[in-house]
C-alpha cells in the first residue's frame, strides 16, 4: 500500500489532506496549552483558598489550633496547598515535554511538507513542458504533411497540363521534392521528441511522483505517531502525580483519623477550668421576723463573724454565687460606692436632702434583693474602660482564676528555664574557648572573654532567682485553693482595718427605720475583694441605654472607685437610677461613667420610663 502507486493522480488531494493534519496538530497543541493555563489557574486558586484559611501570626486563631480537630484542618490546609503543587507541576512538563516539543515538530513538519510539494510540482512543470514539445512538433509534423500533398498535387496537375511550359513543369516538381523533405524531417523530429515524452512520462508517473508522494506518506505517518505519543505522554504525566496527590489525600485522611475528641474536651478544661467549686446552697431569709440589732462597729463585727460565713474557695457559702454572675450585674455591685454620698454643700445636714442616704423615709434594700435582681432581670451592660484604665495584669497572675494561675505561672517557668539552659550552654561555650585560648595563647586572649562570662553568669544568676520566686508562687497555687481562702481572707481583713469609718458609715446608712441592720456588708466586702480576678476574663460590652438626664446642682470630686466628678451646671446622661443606696449612676460619654450622690443633681426620667419621678 502505497501512496504512489495508489494516489499517483490525487496530487491536490493530497496537498489538502496533510495540510488538513497539521491543522490537527496544531489544534491539539492548542488544547494543551489551555489545559497548562487551567491548572496553573486550579492550583493558583487552591494555594489562595489554602492560605486563606491559614491561621495568622500572633492572632487568636492560633490558640484554636492546640485542638486536634482544628490541626486536622490544618493539615488539609497544607495538603490541599502541596495538591496545588501538584497541578503546578503537570502545567509545567505538559507545557515543556508537550506543548513546546509540538510547537517545533510542527515548524519542522510544514518545511518538509513544502519541500516534498515544490519537488511534486516541479516534476509536473517539466512533465508539462515535455508535453507541450510533443503537440508542437505534432502539429508542425501535420502541417508539413499537408503541405507536402498539397506540392505533389499541384506537381501532379502541372505535369498533365499540355499548355505549361517544361520549365514551370519542372519548378513543381522541386517544390514538391522539397515539401516532402520537410514533412520527413519533422515526422523524424515528432517521433524524438515522443519517445522523449514517453520516457518522461513514465519517469513521472512511476519514479518521482511515487518517490514524493511516498516521503509524503511516510511524513504524514510521522506525524500521526507524534499526536499518539503525545496523547500518551498527556495521560502519563496526569499518571506521574497521581501517586503524590494520593499521598495528600492520604495526609488528610490520616489527619482526620488522628482527631481525638476526647483530647479536644480535656483541652477545652485545661483553657476555661477556673479551680472553683459549684456554689453552695443558698440559706433561707425569713423577712417575717426582722432581726433588730444595734448599729455600732461591735454589732458590725458580730454581724461579719457570726452572721456569715467566709467567703472561701474551698467550702460552700451563700458568697460562691458571684462568679456566675453576669459581668455587668457583679460590677454594678463591686463599683457602687460602699459609704454614703455626701450632703450637698447648701443643706444643713444629711437629713434635709429628701432623697438623700440618712433620710428615715427611703427604705433600704438588701443586698441578698440586689443579688436576686441581677440573677433574674434583663442582663445590664456596663463600660468599665474608664476604670480599668492603667491598671496592670499582678506579675503573679493573681487576677486570674486557680486553675488559669497555675497554667500561666507553669507557662512562665517553662519559659525562664529554656531562656536559662541557653545560658548556661553560652556559658559551656565560652568556658570551652577559653580554655582553648589558654591552651593556644597565638589564638587569642583569654582574659577577653572575662566580661563575657561575667555577664553571662549574672544573667544566669537573674533568671534562676525570677524562677524561683515563680516556682513559689506555682507551689502555692498546686499548695493551694485553702491557702488562696486564706489570702482573701487576710486581704478583706486589709479592707477592714484600712477604711473603718467607711464601712460603719455604709452601715449606719444601711439600716432600716425600724433600726434593724439590713446589709450584709461582710458578703459584700469580700466580693470587692476577689472581684479583680475575673474582671479581665470578661469582654466589654456594650453600655447601657440612658433613662433620662441630669443636671448637676452642686460640684462633686469623685474620688472614690466607681465615681465620677462631675461640676456644677452640667448635663449629664442617667443610666441607673437610686436604689435606695442614695447613689444615681450616670454617664458623660461612652468612656466616663460612674456614680454621684442623688441630692446632687436633679434628675428627669424619660416619659416611657417605668416609675418616671423628679429628683431635686
Amino acid at each position: 500500500m502505497s501512496w504512489g502507486t495508489e494516489l499517483w493522480d490525487q496530487f491536490d488531494n493530497l496537498e489538502k489532506h496533510t495540510q488538513w493534519g497539521i491543522d490537527i496538530l496544531e489544534k491539539y497543541i492548542k488544547f494543551v496549552k489551555e489545559r497548562t493555563e487551567i491548572e496553573l489557574s486550579y492550583a493558583k486558586q487552591l494555594r489562595n483558598l489554602s492560605k486563606k484559611y491559614q491561621p495568622k501570626k500572633n492572632s487568636k486563631d492560633e490558640e484554636e489550633y492546640r485542638y486536634t480537630a482544628c490541626q486536622a484542618f490544618l493539615s488539609t490546609l497544607n495538603e490541599t496547598n502541596d495538591y496545588a503543587g501538584q497541578h503546578e507541576v503537570i502545567s509545567e512538563t505538559m507545557t515543556s515535554q508537550i506543548t513546546v516539543e509540538l510547537a517545533r515538530y510542527v515548524q519542522e513538519l510544514k518545511q518538509e511538507r513544502k519541500s516534498y510539494f515544490h519537488d511534486g510540482r516541479k516534476a509536473q512543470q517539466h512533465i508539462e513542458t515535455c508535453w507541450k514539445q510533443l503537440e508542437s512538433s505534432k502539429r508542425r509534423f501535420e502541417r508539413d504533411c499537408k503541405e507536402a500533398d498539397r506540392a505533389q498535387q499541384y506537381f501532379e496537375k502541372m505535369d498533365a497540363d499540355i499548355n505549361v511550359t517544361k520549365a514551370d513543369v519542372e519548378k513543381a516538381r522541386q517544390q514538391a521534392q522539397i515539401r516532402h523533405q520537410m514533412a520527413k524531417d519533422s515526422k523524424a523530429d515528432y517521433s524524438s521528441i515522443l519517445q522523449k515524452f514517453n520516457h518522461e512520462q513514465h519517469e513521472y508517473y512511476h519514479t518521482h511522483i511515487p518517490n514524493i508522494f511516498q516521503k509524503i506518506q511516510e511524513m504524514e505517518e510521522r506525524r500521526i505517531v507524534k499526536i499518539g505519543k503525545s496523547l500518551k505522554k498527556y495521560a502519563e504525566l496526569d499518571q506521574e502525580v497521581i501517586p503524590i496527590i494520593g499521598k495528600c489525600l492520604d495526609g488528610i485522611v490520616k489527619a482526620a483519623d488522628s482527631i481525638d475528641q476526647k483530647n479536644d474536651s480535656q483541652l477545652v478544661i485545661e483553657a476555661y477550668k477556673s479551680g472553683f467549686e459549684p456554689p453552695g446552697d443558698i440559706e433561707f431569709e425569713d423577712y417575717t421576723q426582722p432581726m433588730k440589732r444595734t448599729v455600732s462597729d461591735n454589732s458590725l463585727s458580730n454581724s461579719r463573724g457570726e452572721g456569715k460565713p467566709e467567703l472561701k474557695f474551698g467550702g460552700k457559702s451563700k458568697g460562691k454565687l458571684w462568679p456566675f454572675i453576669k459581668k455587668n450585674k457583679l460590677m454594678s455591685l463591686l463599683t457602687s460606692p460602699h459609704q454614703p454620698p455626701p450632703p450637698p454643700p447648701a443643706s444643713a445636714s444629711p437629713s434635709a436632702v429628701p432623697n438623700g442616704p440618712q433620710s428615715p423615709k427611703q427604705q433600704k434594700e438588701p443586698l441578698s434583693h440586689r443579688f436576686n435582681e441581677f440573677m433574674t432581670s434583663k442582663p445590664k451592660i456596663h463600660c468599665f474602660r474608664s476604670l480599668k484604665r492603667g491598671g496592670a495584669t499582678p506579675e503573679d497572675f493573681s487576677n486570674l482564676p486557680p486553675e488559669q494561675r497555675r497554667k500561666r505561672l507553669q507557662q512562665k517557668v517553662d519559659e525562664l528555664n529554656k531562656e536559662m539552659q541557653k545560658e548556661m550552654d553560652q556559658r559551656d561555650a565560652i568556658t570551652k574557648m577559653k580554655d582553648v585560648y589558654l591552651k593556644n595563647p597565638q589564638m587569642g586572649d583569654p582574659a577577653s572573654l572575662d566580661h563575657k562570662l561575667t555577664e553571662v553568669n549574672q544573667n544566669i544568676e537573674k533568671l534562676r532567682v525570677e524562677a524561683q520566686k515563680f516556682e513559689a508562687w506555682l507551689a502555692e497555687v498546686e499548695g493551694i485553693l485553702p491557702a488562696r481562702g486564706e489570702q482573701a481572707r487576710r486581704q478583706s481583713g486589709m479592707y477592714d482595718t484600712q477604711n473603718p469609718p467607711a464601712i460603719n458609715s455604709c452601715a449606719q446608712d444601711r439600716e432600716s427605720p425600724d433600726g434593724s441592720y439590713t446589709e450584709e456588708q461582710s458578703q459584700e466586702s469580700e466580693v470587692k475583694v476577689l472581684a479583680t480576678d475575673f474582671d479581665d476574663e470578661f469582654d466589654d460590652e456594650e453600655p447601657l441605654p440612658a433613662i433620662g438626664t441630669c443636671k448637676a446642682l452642686y460640684t462633686f470630686e469623685g474620688q472614690n472607685e466607681g465615681t465620677i466628678s462631675v461640676v456644677e451646671g452640667e448635663t449629664l446622661y442617667v443610666i441607673e437610677e437610686d436604689k435606695g443606696d442614695g447613689w444615681t449612676r450616670i454617664r458623660r460619654s461612652e468612656d466616663e461613667e460612674g456614680y454621684v450622690p442623688t441630692s446632687y443633681v436633679e434628675v428627669y426620667l424619660d416619659k416611657n420610663a417605668k416609675g418616671a419621678k423628679t429628683y431635686i
